[in-house]
Formats: structure tokens, C-alpha cells, sequence
């Protein structure tokens, strides 16, 4: 999230007023504390600026614990919706008076804006869609403490557990920042910071312990990797790392054997990979096992890593199926892939090529020596740089059987000017 200027923003804003504040406490580790604490340092800015308060007062009047409040609905019911952007209608529907829209536009400007439509009707929305999604999480968590109801599900279900399976079951995963907010909201530590707003807190250790317990155990069910590190991220809201530093100890120690994870392991895995800098520079797949169900089951790494090492580990053309669908993708930050001595054959390069035509892809080095490709596969290769001439700037094709014809409509990319492909090997 600190690729996204608003977020960067708000975690100035937060360390600046923690810095000068909190008199050696400690910094905000999760997202959840993040937002916590930029929510009560707007607040603050709010009584002092706009109400004529001083520094020392409390946050929480009635009157912003009442803005809050209609905030958070209004958050909660467009996600549900899926609407980002509100109309005057929406906002009286949760309670905002019309007259004073203007007020929570200028007095919460960080947290709420207001905005000009087409047709000069007043819209509105929030500055950033996390914010929304904090409110919304929020607004969920202030009903179930207050009364007892869960929003989340109509059937009396374990109120955590019901929203770890929406999240799971939402199709393009609109959910996932709102379950990570939620379950940092059910901590006492981060109720505690929000006294004054919460009259009454929830949730016990062993409550907590037994959502962590259910977060385990879909991270071990859900295929999907993506879905599987939201939920470590949410287990790091619930300060449970547990699964993190098995794996952890394990690559440090040297006694990581993939034959032997379980599929949480794997996301474990994953996970790790994904946040660490020096593996996503350079993704070495014999690191860990060359494999193809090493591949398959690391693939979101290779999407998220520069430069991609997969030489002489066993893929075949199911390995470039997948590797197709990731080229594709705006998402993939692959630069340079090495896929030699991979029986790939023309069938496998033909898959590959797919990804290649993408306009999304941006592969500048491809390495394909010793991959058993015949003047068929680089036909294929050769038509999809003719879509997209804009990216490949080096191609290695040794220890293969091209011939002359193969050669000939690649070597055009060569004199072609709108072709970037600056060197071609072909020779054994």
C-alpha cells in the first residue's frame, strides 16, 4: 500500500501526530492501529480548527461521534453496494442531513469530499477506498457491539467467522481490506484507542484465538493464493504470525522441504516471498524445488518478481499456460525470464506467444535456449511480437532448431523500427 500516494499521506499524517504524542509508546504496527489513529487525529483537527476546542479536550463529542456514525453507514451500505461515488439521495438514506453535507466535505476534507458530476448534481465520495472500507468496518463492528446484530449475516453465525466467509466468497475480493479493518477492530488494544467513540468494547482473547484458529484452517481449504494471503494479512491484524515464522526458521536454517508443506505452509510460503524485496528482485525457482508443482504453486511470486529464473526445472506446456495468463496481466512486474532447458516444445511456446501479444506485457528478456522449438514455434513467437513490437529487446533461441525460415521472421524484428529486439541468438 505505500505505492499508493494517499496511504503515504495518511501514514505521515499518523507518524507525525505519534511522534509528538505518544511520549514512548509505540508506533502503529498494523493496518487497522494506522487508521485508528488517523480517524482520531482528524477528529482532533476538527474540535481544534473548526469547533474552537483546544488540544486537550476530548476527541469524542456527541456531535462527531454522531458524524462517525453516519459516515460508517453510509461507507458500509455503498461497498455492499459496490458504488464508490454517493448522490444526495444516499446520504439522506443513512441519516446526513442535506444542508449540512458541505460541513462534513470541509470539516472531514481528508476523510470525506465533495465532488462535481456531469450534470452539476453534488456527488460524493471518499478520499480513498480504504477509508471507506475502514468506516464501513467500523460501522459493522460498533452494530454487533452495541446490539448484537450482525449486519454481515441474517442467520445468528460467529460474527468473525461470518465475515471471513463473505470475504472468501466475494468474487473480486471487494471485501478483503474491510475483513483486515474488522478483525484489528475486534483487538482490546486497538478498542482501547478508540474509547470515548466505543461506549462498550467486545471480543475476548479466546474468542479472538478462536477466529484465528478458523482463519488457519480456510488458509489449509481456499486454492486460491490470492485469498489465502488476505487471510495471513488478517492473521497479522490479530498479532498471530505463528504460520510466518514456522516457514521462516525453516528457510533461514536451510531445512525448507517442499515435499513435505502443507498448503497453508505454502501460502506461508507465498506470503513471505511476496513481502520480501530481495526475493522479488530475482525469483530463483531451484531455491526451493525445480519443479512445476513448485511453479504452480509460487506462480503469484513469479507475477510480482523483475526477473524470473526457471531454467532446467522440468516445466512443460502447463507451466506456459500459466506463465501466458501472468504476462497478461497489468499486475505482472516480470522484466526478464529465463526458461531454458524446459522441454517447452513449439506447443508450449505457442501458449506462451498469447502472453506475449498482450499489450500489458513488458518482457524485455526472454530466454528460450535448449527448449526443443522448431520453425512452428517461432512462427508463433514471431506473430505475437508483430502485435506487440514495443517490449522485447532480447531473445535467446540457441540450442533449438529454428531454421532458416524460423530465423527469417524473427530476424526482421532486427531492421524492423518499431521492433525493440536489439539481440537474437539463434547458433548452438
Amino acid at each position: 500500500m505505500c505505492h499508493i500516494p494517499v496511504f503515504c499521506w495518511i501514514t505521515a499524517t499518523v507518524l507525525e501526530e505519534v511522534l509528538k504524542t505518544r511520549e514512548g509508546g509505540e508506533l502503529p504496527k498494523t493496518l487497522t492501529e494506522m487508521y485508528i489513529h488517523f480517524l482520531v487525529v482528524q477528529t482532533k483537527v476538527k474540535n481544534v480548527k473548526y469547533d474552537g476546542g483546544s488540544e486537550t479536550d476530548p476527541h469524542w463529542s456527541p456531535e462527531s461521534r454522531k458524524m462517525i456514525e453516519s459516515l460508517g453507514k453510509l461507507a458500509f451500505e455503498q461497498l455492499q453496494k459496490g458504488n464508490l461515488i454517493f448522490y444526495e439521495s444516499d446520504l439522506t438514506e443513512c441519516g446526513i442531513d442535506i444542508r449540512a453535507a458541505s460541513v462534513y466535505s470541509g470539516v472531514f476534507t481528508q476523510i470525506f469530499k465533495e465532488e462535481r458530476g456531469l450534470y452539476q448534481d453534488k456527488v460524493f465520495c471518499f478520499v480513498h477506498l480504504s477509508v471507506q472500507e475502514f468506516l464501513a468496518a467500523l460501522h459493522v463492528h460498533l452494530t454487533f457491539i452495541n446490539s448484537g446484530v450482525n449486519l454481515l449475516a441474517e442467520e445468528q453465525t460467529q460474527f468473525y467467522q461470518s465475515a471471513v466467509d463473505q470475504a472468501l466468497q466475494s468474487p473480486n475480493g471487494h471485501l478483503d481490506l474491510f475483513l483486515r479493518f474488522l478483525l484489528g477492530l475486534s483487538l482490546q488494544t486497538n478498542q482501547t484507542l478508540l474509547r470515548g467513540l466505543l461506549t462498550q468494547t467486545g471480543s475476548s482473547s479466546k474468542n479472538n484465538q478462536e477466529t484465528v484458529e478458523y482463519i488457519k484452517k480456510k488458509i489449509e481449504e481456499t486454492p486460491s493464493a490470492e485469498k489465502s494471503i488476505n487471510l495471513f494479512h488478517c492473521l497479522n491484524e490479530l498479532n498471530d504470525r505463528s504460520l510466518v515464522e514456522q516457514i521462516q526458521q525453516s528457510l533461514s536454517s536451510g531445512s525448507l522441504s517442499t515435499d513435505e508443506l502443507s498448503p497453508a505452509q505454502w501460502s506461508a510460503l507465498v506470503f513471505i516471498l511476496l513481502s520480501s524485496e530481495k526475493d522479488l528482485d530475482v525469483f530463483d525457482l531451484k531455491k526451493y524445488s525445480a519443479s512445476e508443482k513448485t511453479f504452480l504453486r509460487l506462480l503469484p511470486v513469479v507475477k510480482a518478481s523483475k526477473k524470473a529464473l526457471l531454467s532446467g526445472c522440468n516445466l512443460s506446456e502447463r507451466s506456459c499456460e500459466a506463465l501466458s495468463s501472468v504476462l497478461s496481466l497489468e499486475s505482472c512486474s516480470l522484466r526478464e525470464l529465463d526458461l531454458s532447458n524446459n522441454n517447452l516444445h513449439d506447443s508450449g511456446l505457442k501458449l506462451l506467444s498469447a502472453g506475449l501479444e498482450s499489450p500489458h506485457c513488458t518482457l524485455k528478456m526472454l530466454r528460450l535456449s535448449g527448449c526443443l522449438i522448431t520453425e512452428r514455434g517461432c512462427a508463433s513467437l514471431a506473430s505475437a511480437l508483430r502485435s506487440n513490437p514495443s517490449h522485447l529487446r532480447e531473445l535467446d533461441l540457441s540450442y533449438n532448431h529454428p531454421e532458416d525460415s524460423g530465423v527469417k521472421q524473427l530476424s526482421v524484428g532486427l531492421e524492423d523500427p518499431q521492433w525493440k529486439l536489439d539481440i537474437l541468438r539463434y547458433k548452438d
